[in-house]
């Protein structure tokens, strides 16, 4: 489930090359969710990382994401 999330918005991810050679990426639909890096494959790596990150802080947070359905578990304690 998190896999083909973070692979799905990883597939409408853009990129750009900046006036300095460096890279630039980001997930237009994730605010917040973007990297930068010196080449191609380090901006896609470190875009990765951060998606993820940013994913676990909104689960942990109870947070809204977009696209992504989660269904809490309810605990019922035993007397």
């Amino acid at each position: 489930m998190l896999t083909r999330f973070i692979n799905q918005k990883l597939k409408n991810a853009r990129y750009k090359l900046l006036k300095d050679g460096s890279y630039f990426g980001e997930i237009p639909s994730l605010k917040g969710v973007w990297a930068n890096a010196r080449n191609l494959e380090d901006c896609r790596n470190e875009l990765r990382e951060v998606l993820e990150e940013w994913l676990v802080f909104k689960l942990k947070e109870e947070e809204n994401i977009p696209g992504f359905e989660f269904n809490k578990r309810i605990s019922v304690r035993h007397a």
